[in-house]
């Protein structure tokens, strides 16, 4: 065995460097971490408190420790076409793990092409949660989303300017369309947000497309301007830039908490209150999937569901200063938490929410984005021209005119529907669409004001 000896005056050269090369490979196994990549539209807080919660939980059940990397390319809708235009370049995987936030029907849309990974989580943990309510999913059946948090979209307003003005309440929809509160309305481009998408969407299967789109009309006449993300609202209506604001639940928590509910009120209104969840899911071809399944598995665990309803001063809440004000998907949790839940329970929501159809509105999401685009963003300017004639006409019958006018459609839900389902994936078709819409738009909101002369 002498092969095996240290040979002459080599050998301890030979020692000594096998222990350097040893010592510097060893900081790259003592350090060595995993990583988890994110693409979320969350705002700051929620990807604050829930990075840092699961480092530590992950650790806690794993022994390894873990980073979490987020990414944003904008709103929701931004980051859906983000996802979209990825996996039609690259079909096996993105280099991304999870997609956190925003609304159902984008969920859905991404089910449908086949880009998320299915994962069932542990039985304890589902039998926590109830798969749907009053007939919208809070989870996939299977098991490709799960229902993160749940939303309500709502009115939010500045009370005490809305009193020193002598504005009208806004506690329905159609409230939203009195021509008495132009230029007072913040709202957001449903191009670049989720949210604000939603709003639309909901007032359209409440009242009916050609009502619903009237009413949106009405509504864009009363915008001082669109905003590209809906979290921008809120700020606005506390500092009374706008008095009313079309708001998700959570931001207008946020505002209330800090400067208080005799300030800032916040209307869910009768007339179309819909109660969603706000879905996580792991994306086709994580390059993480065994830590994107760990941290499912936080995300809907008890300890990580009380972030989203605890004040920042609980021991078991978030250090996000003014808390997350979200609402929890796990239904026994309210019970549990009582007084200390800082969100009213939307499992013990007064009266029937309105049945919220999620494939007619996953269907028809790009299409409804462009007609709100161009009929009412893109022609502001002339939809407003349009409003202010109409408010200052003094004749029935020539408002009566000049609002239907104002409010005609190019399009009807039918038609919008079956192309939605076939050609509007089209450039060529979708482009000469827009360009038809607004022409269209130009003509009738010219006939508008003439008529309201």
């Amino acid at each position: 065995m002498s092969y095996l000896k240290p040979l002459g005056r080599c050998s301890g050269h030979l020692v000594t460097w096998g222990i350097v090369l040893c010592l510097l490979a060893l900081p790259a196994v003592l350090f060595a971490q995993d990583e988890l990549i994110i693409i979320s539209p969350h705002p700051e807080g929620i990807e604050t408190e829930f990075g840092n919660n699961f480092e530590k939980w992950y650790e806690e059940q794993t022994g390894r420790t873990v980073k979490t990397d987020w990414r944003d390319v904008g709103g929701t809708s931004s980051n859906y076409r983000f996802i979209e235009s990825e996996f039609k370049r690259v079909p096996d995987g993105i280099s991304v793990d999870i997609f956190f936030g925003g609304g159902t029907d984008n969920y859905l849309r991404l089910s449908n092409n086949g880009w998320l990974n299915a994962y069932k989580l542990p039985e304890a943990q589902l039998a926590q949660m109830t798969q749907s309510f009053q007939g919208i999913p809070l989870y996939d059946a299977e098991y490709q989303w799960y229902g993160a948090a749940l939303s309500s979209f709502g009115i939010m307003h500045n009370e005490e300017l809305r009193e020193m003005l002598s504005l009208p309440k806004a506690k329905t929809w159609r409230d939203l369309g009195d021509v008495a509160l132009l230029g007072k309305i913040g709202a957001a481009d449903p191009r670049e947000s989720g949210s604000a998408h939603m709003v639309y969407e909901i007032i359209l299967q409440t009242l009916g497309w050609d009502e619903g789109f009237a009413l949106l009309t009405k509504l864009g006449g009363n915008v001082r301007g669109f905003s590209a993300g809906a979290n921008a609202i809120p700020t606005d209506v506390v500092a009374g830039q706008v008095i009313y604001g079309l708001a998700i639940d959570f931001y207008a928590y946020g505002q209330i908490a800090v400067v208080g509910a005799d300030k800032i009120q916040y209307v869910v209104p009768a007339d179309g209150a819909v109660v969603t969840a706000d879905p996580i899911a792991i994306l086709k071809g994580a390059p993480n999937l065994s830590v994107a399944q760990k941290f499912l598995e936080f995300v809907l665990s008890e300890d990580a569901q009380k972030l989203w309803m605890l004040r920042d001063t609980d021991s078991e809440g978030p250090k996000w200063k003014g808390g997350l004000n979200r609402a929890s998907v796990l239904p026994a949790l309210y019970d549990k938490l009582g007084e200390r839940c800082i969100v009213p329970n939307p499992f013990a929501m007064e009266g029937t929410p309105f049945q919220y159809n999620s494939d007619k509105g996953g269907t028809r999401w790009n299409i409804v984005n462009d007609l709100f685009g161009v009929l009412i963003i893109d022609s502001h300017k002339d939809l407003v021209n349009a409003w202010k004639a109409i408010r200052k006409c003094k004749d029935p019958a020539k408002r009566e005119a000049a609002i239907a006018a104002l409010t005609k459609m190019p399009i009807t839900e039918e038609e919008a529907m079956k192309l939605a389902r076939s050609d509007w994936k089209d450039p060529t078709v979708r482009n000469e669409k827009i360009k038809d819409w607004g022409q269209f738009a130009k003509e009738k909101f010219k006939e508008a004001r003439d008529l309201a002369k």
